[in-house]
């Protein structure tokens, strides 16, 4: 099946066919790091890092990009709050993201530009721009000349008479038209700034995502991805500035995810609803984050709260059940053929699921049916070849959905424990053979005290942490 996209730019799937065979150039909006990230960071994070995997489960290179903006109103603003330099506060909540990268199981971009490092880059497109006539400055500031870029708004669908109607300038601008948005910010008081050709400032924030797709990937790229929020005017602008400073089409696909609501409302500092990264992740396993999010189209908003977050734990620990070893040496029969069909239905079902635009959803359907399908073999015995190659597909196929399916800390540090825990269980099976139910039961009981759990069945015991 062939893999098709929904493009927010015609409102419609596509076929996915990259400028160069096999390799995809994919460039993400990263956070604004003036604050701790919060799930809603980690939900786009998550996104894009599903459909990079599995752009390289089906053969793809990925070239992916991802910026931090480290200089910015926001940044300047609550480093003033905190007494702090914004620069190093920038920094500090840049190393906090990229630890939670590494805690969410992400996998890490091929490059990280930051605002502050491309520099000289932004000089050079602002340069361009007013060589082109697409941008002027004005007492240190330079701006973007929006009404001659003749197809702005194709993104978002605004028209830009609608857009002009509730526009205004701000005292102390100097714009020819209060559509214009800022390239370049003239230095103040106590502020960073760079030297440029048109006196000591900043970039704009909408300038440094054109001039960083331009230098590391280059003037055309494949997919262009970020939260829909940034739709208007941060993406329109991009277009805006890239392509009419190479005359070249900027991104083939633009690809955005829904926002996360917290108890109905949108996830966001000024409702005071936000839930850290880092105060989810002290309470819960990565993959039950990434379940949560897997269990919606990434395009439509998610939920958010204590019902979801219950319902995400359970997702994770029936997808755990299906890795416990098999009791039984059964690889022949129905039992055996039915396991062998669905895993070889369940992979099908999987990719015609992510080839429909990455629909994580039923994508994730597929595996559950293929859990059931598990567990129900190793209760009627099932082993060998046909089990192994179920349980290695699914990790196969939940890796490729970024699921690490590990058991918890102190479940692993358990394991060590493991062939005591077997002793037990097969001198209880004696017992009970001997029909000494009273012993049988005390081990049953002290190993449920200590957080063994045993499961009968007609082929032997199996058993389990808690």
């Amino acid at each position: 099946m062939t893999l098709r996209i929904y493009n927010t730019l015609t409102r419609r799937k596509e076929e996915f066919k990259p400028l160069e065979d096999k390799i995809v150039r994919m460039y993400v909006c990263g956070p604004t790091v003036y604050d701790k990230a919060h799930v809603g960071h980690a939900m786009s994070a998550i996104v894009f890092d599903v459909i990079r995997r599995y752009l390289e489960h089906k053969g793809y290179k990925v070239i992916h990009v991802m910026n931090f903006t480290d200089v910015d109103d926001k940044i300047i603003d609550r480093a003033r709050q905190l007494g702090e330099d914004p620069i190093r506060l920038a920094e500090r909540y840049i190393q906090e993201f990229m630890d939670h990268i590494q805690a969410l199981n992400l996998l890490p971009a091929t490059v990280y530009p930051r605002a502050t490092h491309e520099i000289p880059h932004i000089i050079k497109v602002i340069q361009g721009l007013i060589e082109k006539g697409y941008a002027y400055q004005a007492n240190g500031d330079v701006y973007f000349r929006v009404r001659k870029d003749e197809d702005y708004g194709k993104l978002s669908h605004h028209n830009i008479d609608e857009l002009r109607s509730g526009a205004r300038i701000a005292p102390g601008e100097k714009k020819e038209d209060p559509l214009d948005f800022a390239l370049w910010k003239a230095a103040k008081p106590g502020e960073p700034s760079w030297d440029s050709p048109w006196g000591p400032g900043r970039p704009g924030w909408h300038i440094e995502c054109s001039a960083m797709n331009l230098h590391h990937l280059g003037p055309q790229i494949d997919i262009h991805g970020g939260g829909n929020d940034l739709i208007f005017p941060h993406h329109e602008n991009e277009i805006a500035q890239s392509e009419s400073y190479t005359g070249l089409p900027f991104a083939r696909y633009w690809v955005h995810n829904g926002m996360l609501q917290f108890g109905g409302e949108k996830m966001s500092k000024s409702l005071g609803n936000l839930v850290t990264i880092e105060e989810f992740l002290a309470e819960h396993d990565a993959d039950v984050l990434r379940l949560i999010v897997l269990n919606s189209h990434y395009r439509s908003p998610l939920t958010f709260n204590e019902e979801v977050i219950e319902q995400g734990e359970r997702a994770l620990e029936r997808l755990r059940t299906a890795l416990r070893p098999s009791v039984g040496q059964i690889t022949e029969g129905e039992q055996a053929d039915a396991l062998m069909e669905q895993t070889k239905r369940t992979r099908e079902r999987f990719e015609a699921a992510m080839d429909d635009d990455f629909n994580t959803a039923a994508a994730l359907a597929a595996l559950f049916d293929l859990v059931r399908a598990i567990n129900a073999a190793r209760d009627a015995g099932g082993g060998g070849a046909p089990f192994a190659e179920a349980q290695a597909t699914l990790r196969e196929l939940a890796g490729v959905l970024g699921l690490r399916l590990t058991e918890p800390k102190a479940k692993a540090a358990a394991q060590e424990v493991t062939p005591f825990i077997e002793l037990l269980v097969d001198v209880r099976s004696r017992l009970r053979q001997a029909k000494q139910w009273e012993l049988a039961d005390f081990i049953r009981d002290r190993l449920g005290e200590l957080g063994v759990v045993l499961e009968d069945t007609p082929h032997g015991t199996n058993w389990r942490f808690k």
